[in-house]
């Protein structure tokens, strides 16, 4: 392994040029907004401010399968923050989510708006207030909140770890590279052991834990993040791809993963979504073909 020491960290660390790299320019050391920017309201209760990467489509693809269950009352506009412009720092979006990360939620079905941000917040807010998704025996929902949790506490390994260093930092460092490939894949081997004995993540039934883990995991393995299944050698987790490609053949996460999509085939591109016919008439291939 190549080692450097040109590097020797200051006794107090300042913010003093930028962190280079793909997201430059929207990467501080502050919260709160940049700008004064309203969010838009459309006409259903629920509206998602949100893109999709992996977070965000864990919210598409769980109001899609709410809808798919015949939960009338999860219609929802879904909007699309381009995280890239920084669009996520303005007043209105950081309102809703001081965080400024997508997704973000506002539920207007009530007498007063509820923000909900976090996308396992966002998870476990739909699924007790449309009663789906989630065991109500307590020993499966235990099973189900562990899972979910690992998730939200495992990922950032994954995406500001492996797929920063790997796929979007300026340099490769090789320390780096080994450090969160050598984590991305223990992940993968707790997943692939967990699903030889079990049909979906919790045990026999699809749940939130499920459409948590499938875009971050089944990504990896499905090559659609940071193209390193070859690198992780992702083959070797069978039992993780047979569960997503089980998941891939789900009506609603195919739609799920259209939403707020600004990448890839045009014809998987929905970049807003307000009604079950947009799926139909308004993805990018058919906007373009009527332009």
């Amino acid at each position: 392994m190549t080692e450097t020491t040109d590097y020797v960290p200051p006794k107090v660390w300042t913010w003093n040029k930028p962190s280079g790299g793909q997201f430059a320019n929207i990467n501080r050391p502050i919260a709160g907004p940049t700008h004064e920017k309203e969010l838009p309201v459309g006409k259903h209760p629920l509206q998602l401010y949100s893109l999709a990467t992996p977070n965000g489509q864990k919210v598409t693809i769980m109001l899609e399968e709410l809808l798919a269950l015949g939960h009338k009352g999860a219609e929802y506009d879904a909007w699309l923050i381009k995280i890239g412009e920084g669009q996520q720092f303005g007043s209105g979006f950081v309102a809703v989510n001081p965080n400024s990360k997508i997704p973000a939620l506002m539920d207007r079905s009530g007498p007063k708006p509820i923000r909900v941000f976090e996308s396992g917040a966002i998870l476990t807010y739909l699924a007790e207030k449309f009663g789906a998704l989630l065991p109500t025996e307590p020993a499966a929902r235990a099973e189900c909140f562990s899972w979910l949790f690992w998730q939200m506490g495992s990922a950032p390994y994954i995406g500001g770890g492996f797929g920063h260093f790997y796929a979007y930092a300026p340099v490769k460092i090789e320390y780096a590279i080994d450090r969160f490939t050598m984590e991305a894949k223990r992940q993968l081997d707790v997943l692939d052991r967990r699903l030889a004995e079990s049909k979906y993540i919790a045990g026999d039934d699809y749940t939130i834990a499920d459409i948590a883990i499938f875009p971050w995991y089944g990504g990896l393995v499905k090559n659609w993040s940071y193209n390193g299944a070859e690198f992780l050698s992702a083959h070797e987790y069978k039992n993780v791809l047979r569960w997503a490609d089980m998941l891939l053949e789900r009506p609603a996460v195919k739609r799920g993963r259209m939403v707020n999509r600004v990448n890839g085939d045009p014809s998987t591109q929905l970049h807003e979504r307000h009604d079950a016919s947009d799926f139909e008439t308004k993805t990018q291939d058919k906007l373009k073909a009527t332009a």
